[in-house]
C-alpha cells in the first residue's frame, strides 16, 4: 500500500487525483490532504479517504475545520507551518497542486524527505527551478511533471536521449479570447475571462489561459525541467486541445502526444509511473474528429509569451519576479482594479524595474531569497497597477 498526500486537494487537480485514488482505495493510504477556504470539501474528502491530517492554508478557518472533522479521527491543522509539517510526513508520492508560489515551500520540504513529487504547481519551477532540481538530486527525490504539456513531453522522451532533441513544442488552446477581435480585449469582463472553451479549471488558471500567462509560465517550466535552450521551445495555438505537446528530434522526426482534454491522464501517468495502468478517460476517435488545427500565437494578442522569453534570457531569479508580478496583476484584475489587457503591462513594468536593480535577482537562489524577491515583486506590481489606474 502506497502512502500518498495531496496538496491543493480541493482544486481541480486535487479533485481529479482523489477521483483516481477512490477507484483503488485498497492501493493507497492517504497521509495528508490540504486545501484553502473550501472547508466542507476538504473535510468530506479527508473523512472519506481516512486521511491522517487535513490542513487548511487559512489559520482563521481552523475552528471550522475542527468542527467539520469532529469525531472522525482525522487531525486538523492550519497555516503555513502546518503545511510544511504535513509535507514532512512520510509519503511515497505527493501531489503538489497548490496554486501559485505558495506551493514552493511545501514542495521543497517534501523533496528533502526523498519523496516522489508529482508537480502540478508550475510556479515552483518558474520561481526556483534550479533550487528545486538540486534539492531533489541531493535527497534522492524525484520530480514528475503533471501539467498536461510537460507530462506529454516527458512521455515523448521515454527511451530517448535529450541531446537528440532539436525542439519542444507545447500547445495552447488560446483561451476564451482566441478568436476575439484584438481591439475588444481591453473591455473583456471577468466573467468572460473566467470561461474556458475546452477545459474545466479553476478561475485563476482559466484567466491565465485567456491571457496566455499560463503558457508563458509553461515555457519557462519547459526550460527548467528539460534543460533545453529557450530557442528550442515553441508554442502553437491548437484550439482542439488534443495534441498536448510535440518533441522534434535531430533526424527530422516529430513525436506528438494526443489525448482527451482530461487532466486524469497526466495525473494517472505520474501516479502509476513507471508503469501504465487503465485510466477512466475518453478514447479518441480520430476519424470522427476529422482534423486538427494549429497556428502560431499572435504576440500582440498574447504579450505574456514575449515576456517569458525575456525572463529566460535575463536569468537569475527573474522567474520569481515574473510569477509574483503576474499573480498580483491577476488579483488586481479579479478585483476590478485594472483591465484584462493591463495585466501584461503591469508585469512588464515590474520586470523593467527589477532589471535595473540586478543585485536583487542575481543573489544566490535560496528559498529565503526567492521569497524576498516574490514579496518585493508583488509590492511593485500593486504599485504599477495603481499608477495605471491613476
Amino acid at each position: 500500500m502506497r502512502k500518498v498526500s495531496i496538496f491543493g486537494a480541493t482544486g481541480s487537480i486535487g479533485q481529479n487525483t482523489i477521483d483516481l485514488i477512490r477507484r483503488a482505495p485498497e492501493a493507497y493510504k492517504v497521509v495528508a490532504l490540504t486545501g484553502g477556504a473550501n472547508i466542507a470539501r476538504l473535510a468530506e474528502d479527508a473523512i472519506a479517504l481516512r486521511a491522517e491530517i487535513a490542513v487548511t492554508a487559512y489559520e482563521d478557518r481552523l475552528p471550522d475545520l475542527r468542527a467539520a472533522l469532529e469525531g472522525s479521527g482525522v487531525e486538523a491543522a492550519a497555516g503555513q507551518a502546518a503545511l510544511i509539517e504535513a509535507a514532512a510526513r512520510p509519503a511515497d508520492w505527493i501531489m503538489s497542486a497548490i496554486v501559485g508560489a505558495a506551493g514552493l515551500a511545501p514542495g521543497m520540504e517534501a523533496l528533502k524527505h526523498g519523496t516522489t513529487l508529482a508537480l502540478a504547481n508550475k510556479e515552483s519551477l518558474v520561481c526556483a527551478g534550479k533550487l528545486l532540481l538540486e534539492t531533489a538530486e541531493i535527497h534522492g527525490a524525484r520530480l514528475l511533471p503533471v501539467d498536461s504539456e510537460h507530462s506529454a513531453v516527458f512521455q515523448g522522451l521515454v527511451g530517448e536521449d535529450i541531446s537528440a532533441v532539436e525542439r519542444i513544442i507545447i500547445t495552447a488552446s488560446g483561451g476564451a479570447f482566441r478568436d476575439w477581435p484584438i481591439e475588444d480585449l481591453a473591455n473583456a469582463t471577468l466573467a468572460q475571462a473566467s470561461s474556458h472553451p475546452n477545459w474545466d479549471m479553476g478561475q485563476r488558471i482559466t484567466i491565465d489561459s485567456a491571457s496566455m500567462f499560463n503558457k508563458a509560465l509553461e515555457v519557462i517550466e519547459t526550460r527548467e525541467y528539460f534543460g533545453v535552450r529557450p530557442d528550442q521551445i515553441e508554442v502553437l495555438v491548437h484550439p482542439e486541445s488534443l495534441v498536448h505537446a510535440l518533441v522534434g528530434f535531430n533526424d527530422g522526426a516529430i513525436m506528438a502526444h494526443l489525448g482527451a482534454a482530461d487532466m486524469r491522464h497526466a495525473i494517472g501517468y505520474a501516479l502509476h509511473w513507471p508503469e501504465r495502468q487503465h485510466l477512466p478517460v475518453e478514447r479518441l476517435d480520430l476519424a470522427r474528429i476529422g482534423q486538427l488545427n494549429f497556428r502560431a500565437p499572435d504576440l500582440a494578442r498574447y504579450p505574456a509569451l514575449r515576456l517569458a522569453y525575456e525572463v529566460m534570457e535575463r536569468g537569475g531569479m527573474m522567474g520569481a519576479v515574473f510569477n509574483a508580478a503576474k499573480e498580483q496583476a491577476l488579483d488586481d484584475f479579479i478585483a476590478g482594479r485594472i483591465r484584462f489587457t493591463e495585466m501584461a503591462a503591469v508585469v512588464e513594468r515590474v520586470l523593467e524595474r527589477f532589471a535595473a536593480e540586478s543585485s536583487l535577482i542575481d543573489d544566490a537562489m535560496t528559498l529565503d531569497n526567492v521569497t524576498r524577491v516574490d514579496h518585493l515583486a508583488r509590492k511593485q506590481a500593486a504599485q504599477a497597477a495603481e499608477e495605471r489606474v491613476g
